[in-house]
């Protein structure tokens, strides 16, 4: 009977140390859950194990101390561990309700960390995901902090940044040239945004512009010209069929287009491709066109060497005559392709051409482009050969004619940009502005400015600039290099995409938030009053501060 009373009384010292177990193995199940993800298995079997050990050691407690309850000890325990679990709950709740329903109060003069109302309008009214992808290994903290206010502005809306180099089959499957590309994706449609740089962070007008257009009801048109042996929109030999399915990713619908029947352009025609015309165009098609490009408007020509489409009146006012040589270049021999294939690798300082460096585009039987001066006429070379290229006649047996005397040697420009500005006229836009307050000036950089001075910054001014309208036109000496089996090789199906993007005005057109800038509150000040300022703080108010209190020591002494 000793025995056994001596044995109950070492478990009951024993028993009291499975008290420290009990919170270790809770602990070790809460950290196991969460860090996994599942709470079944081993989280659930640690959390059983430490509750039973709990509950086992209260009982014991219980049983053998009967006046443990009634202790002052336990009672502030007990209160203390009410106290720290109500804390926790309240925390816990907080938190709970502060990401579930976000707030933010922007307290700066200028609102610079608040979207423009147009974004919040368009990102809150979203009817599908849009996800924006950043190929970018290195994510910039103020890009993610403006992507961060579209994302709470809808659970539509998503980002991810992607490392090309980490994850190749994504960035191919965007065609993704160079570290930095911002894309939009909603659905089967993806939208290039811009390039991100050092110098250039994400754009919220363009990246609103974008979400604007691709979820547009009515997605914009591109017209191709048709009735002149044009290219055919058709899958086959020489055909575009590439081309269309590309502008359809781009959010652009292909439509033909016969003006013989009714020399009358659509009203939502921003741009127009005429691809490669055997034929003359009527002089009725070639007023219509000399029309539309008085207005707010882009044209695409592609004309092929051996053709005569008779476009001189048309080009004319815009001082770009097309050669009727054929630039032959020796690099297309080397390489196997055939001395009449053109190989690019220079490219003019311009919007279509600026993210190609030194990459190549090759053009089958391309006609040299020769530009004048014009007044008003902006002209921007944007194909240009190499200096070893020739431009030799083509006999009428089809054959070149060389002669090395008068055969001109290159650099040619086989392509060009130019624009001018034209009237302001209403025109039917493919998405509807979402504001009707929105000035028709966009800026590069986010939110517009209610309390605007009436002196325009310079940022301003450069943006009314950028939202001038414009009749725009790009022509290309050659049709072939955006045919099937062509256009995906190199950089050629992004000469073409690029133009038409450019030609349409996409950027330019919706939305206008203009950039928020910080108020300048630095306080200029002279070589004199910095010494002052400095003698001042560093020098008379401590000796004044230790002076006060030697005299009030010496009163008290």
């Amino acid at each position: 009977m000793k025995l056994s009373f001596d044995s109950w009384q070492s478990w009951q010292k024993s028993a009291k140390y499975l008290f420290w177990l009990a919170p270790i193995l809770l602990l070790m199940g809460l950290t196991a859950g969460v860090v996994s993800g599942s709470w079944s298995g081993v989280p659930l079997a640690l959390l059983v194990a430490g509750g039973v050990l709990l509950i086992g050691w209260l009982i014991v407690l219980a049983a053998t101390q009967p006046q443990f309850w009634n202790r002052r000890s336990t009672q502030v325990g007990t209160n203390a561990l009410l106290a720290t679990l109500a804390v926790l709950t309240i925390l816990g709740v907080i938190n709970f309700l502060a990401a579930r329903y976000t707030s933010r109060l922007d307290l700066t003069e200028n609102q610079i960390f608040t979207l423009a109302p147009q974004t919040q309008e368009i990102v809150s009214t979203l009817e599908q995901p849009v996800k924006v992808w950043i190929f970018s290994p290195n994510p910039n903290p103020a890009d993610q902090q403006l992507l961060d206010n579209y994302r709470r502005q809808s659970n539509q809306f998503s980002y991810e940044f992607v490392d090309p180099q980490a994850r190749p089959g994504v960035a191919r499957e965007f065609g993704v040239q160079s570290i930095g590309e911002v894309y939009l994706e909603a659905g089967q449609t993806r939208r290039y945004i811009q390039t991100l740089s050092p110098q250039e962070r994400l754009s919220e007008r363009r990246l609103t512009n974008g979400l604007a257009q691709i979820t547009a009801e009515q997605p914009q048109k591109a017209y191709f010209l048709q009735g002149h042996g044009e290219r055919s929109l058709d899958p086959g030999q020489g055909g575009m069929s590439q081309a269309v399915s590309r502008l359809s990713e781009e959010g652009i619908v292909a439509e033909p287009l016969n003006l013989a029947a009714n020399p009358q352009i659509p009203d939502d025609a921003r741009t127009l491709i005429l691809a490669g015309p055997q034929r003359p165009l009527l002089p009725a098609e070639l007023t219509a066109l000399q029309n539309y490009l008085k207005r707010q408007s882009g044209l695409l020509l592609l004309i092929d060497p051996q053709t005569n489409p008779q476009l001189d009146s048309l080009l004319q006012p815009w001082g770009v005559t097309v050669s009727d040589r054929l630039v032959t270049d020796p690099a297309g021999q080397t390489s196997g392709l055939g001395p009449g294939v053109v190989i690019v690798n220079q490219y003019g300082d311009h919007p279509i051409t600026r993210g190609f460096g030194n990459g190549i585009s090759f053009f089958p039987l391309v006609r040299p482009l020769q530009i004048a001066p014009v007044e008003g006429v902006q002209a921007v070379p944007l194909l240009i050969t190499s200096d070893r290229t020739q431009a030799q006649r083509i006999g009428e047996n089809g054959e070149l004619q060389v002669d090395p005397a008068t055969d001109p040697q290159g650099p040619f420009d086989i392509g060009a940009a130019f624009s001018r500005t034209v009237e302001s006229q209403p025109t039917p836009s493919p998405s509807p502005s979402p504001s009707p307050q929105a000035s028709p000036s966009p800026s590069p950089s986010p939110s517009p400015s209610p309390q605007a001075s009436p002196s325009p910054s310079p940022a301003a001014e450069e943006d009314a600039e950028e939202n001038t309208p414009e009749a725009r036109l790009v022509v290309i000496g050659s049709s072939s290099f955006a045919t099937d089996g062509l256009f995906e090789q190199q950089l050629n199906g992004d000469v073409f995409l690029n133009a038409v993007s450019w030609l349409s005005q996409q950027d330019d057109q919706v939305l206008a938030i203009r950039p928020k800038e910080v108020t300048n509150r630095r306080i200029v000040m002279s070589w004199q009053q910095q010494m002052s300022a400095g003698l001042l703080a560093l020098a008379i108010l401590p000796l004044l501060g230790f002076g006060t209190a030697a005299v009030i020591w010496w009163k008290r002494r």
